[in-house]
């Protein structure tokens, strides 16, 4: 019998036996994205009377993230690198945190100052080398496998097997779980309003043909993507590869043939999509994945030429700064890739940072390009960071401009109800 087949069998065991590797006091990550697993937390909730002060921490998640509620403050503490509609209550209320991080820097951190005692994650069944992969995410995953002190994988069918740095032999994990539980699905938007594909056509009116992009998920890069039906060659290099790419790709537009970094490749660090999506993905080599620390750094993204990092926001103010992850003063989301993704497409040969935007919140009640940021709002891309800001009324064209060319550019793309008013505004307070 092969020597990694006895040590499989040997490590297999239930998610009640795994968990008891947890102690008070521990630092436990969680996994990430659609490849959170499902057994294991659910076994660590019932061991929830012998435990306290266990932090979980994790970026974003697509689990119900039970640990968070209030039954279990001083048991479980959570610490967000990006809240999530199951975790951001927690912080607000005071029973967890949130570390701010550029992504690409996470691996580094969980490597040199964030040490992990327990990793919970998930993986393919082995290969007939016993190899595993972690398929969906890549990102820091690979570095915990590499640095947490304990290792736990759910070994799940479904989780489809991807190149790159997705490969590991199972040496490498201390123990296995089994599970057939259907991986998590990011759907995206089943209708597109009218003000989403307006936004959609300004953004691509910036795309030329042979240009690499860099986009998330939802309603806008979906519909950006559709609308590029007659461009020639367009290349990803992504935080997050979806749906709309695999469209993309059957109908010819994005081939990668162009790309002056990995060429013929779809590059990215995350997957997140439909049951469809992931079946497509599933031993496609065009599709590579690899650390975050690699996908997301600027140094890396730069060397494509005409990068173009499209990425949405909540508010934007006239000098061009702009709030993406913070809501009303708390801590809404988190920065993801998003200034990774900005910084390196700036420094890119021909490249473009895009930033889009509904023009107003509240059914049209609020503008969202602003004189000034709310009260307690942190910045997340700074007025140096972003070339273009796009609403459904038009792109704002930053770079290079004044503070009163940019104040006027952005005042050109505001809600026709909202501009005379920033403008007054914004003037008082600049003679004041």
């Amino acid at each position: 019998m092969r020597k990694w087949l006895e040590y499989f069998k040997e490590k297999t065991i239930s998610a009640d036996e795994a968990v008891k590797v947890v102690k008070s006091g521990d630092r436990l990550a969680n996994g990430h994205g659609c490849a959170q697993p499902r057994l294991l937390p659910k076994a660590l909730l019932k061991r929830a009377s012998e435990l306290c002060n266990v932090e979980i921490t994790h970026g974003f998640g697509m689990g119900l993230a039970e640990y968070c509620k209030p039954e279990y403050e001083g048991i479980f503490i959570h610490n967000s690198f990006f809240n999530n509609t199951h975790t951001r209550k927690s912080q607000w209320e005071g029973r967890g945190e949130f570390t701010p991080m550029f992504f690409f820097e996470m691996e580094r951190a969980f490597r040199e100052k964030v040490k992990i005692d327990v990793f919970f994650t998930q993986v393919t069944p082995p290969n007939e080398k016993g190899f595993v992969s972690t398929g969906i995410c890549v990102d820091y995953t690979r570095g915990l496998i590499d640095n947490a002190k304990i290792v736990i994988a759910e070994v799940n069918p479904n989780m489809p097997w991807t190149y790159g740095d997705s490969i590991v032999h199972i040496s490498e994990i201390d123990y296995f779980v089994e599970s057939n539980e259907p991986l998590d699905e990011l759907t995206g938007s089943e209708e597109t309003s009218d003000i989403e594909k307006n936004i959609a056509e300004n953004v691509a009116s910036l795309v030329n043909d042979g240009d690499t992009l860099q986009m998330g998920i939802g309603a806008i890069p979906d519909t950006v993507l559709s609308l590029l039906k007659n461009h020639k060659d367009i290349g990803i290099h992504t935080e997050l590869a979806s749906n709309g790419i695999m469209k993309a790709i059957e109908a010819g537009v994005i081939t990668n043939k162009r790309k002056s970094l990995n060429p013929d490749k779809v590059i990215c660090t995350l997957l997140g999509g439909t049951k469809e999506f992931y079946e497509y993905v599933d031993n496609n080599p065009t599709f590579e994945t690899r650390r975050v620390e690699y996908v997301n750094d600027p140094r890396v993204i730069a060397q494509n030429n005409n990068m173009c990092a499209i990425n949405s926001a909540i508010q934007v103010d006239l000098f061009g700064q702009v709030v993406a992850d913070m809501l009303n003063g708390k801590q809404f989301s988190g920065v993801g890739g998003q200034v990774d993704f900005l910084r390196g497409a700036a420094m890119s040969k021909g490249g473009k940072s895009i930033i889009t935007l509904p023009s107003t919140a509240k059914q049209g009640s609020t503008s969202r390009i602003t004189c000034s940021l709310d009260p307690g709002t942190c910045v997340t891309d700074t007025r140096y960071d972003v070339h273009y800001i796009v609403t459904e009324y038009g792109i704002a064209d930053l770079w290079g401009k004044t503070d009163k060319g940019r104040t006027k550019a952005l005042i050109n793309i505001a809600h026709p109800k909202f501009r005379e008013s920033l403008e007054e505004e914004f003037f008082y307070k600049t003679i004041n």
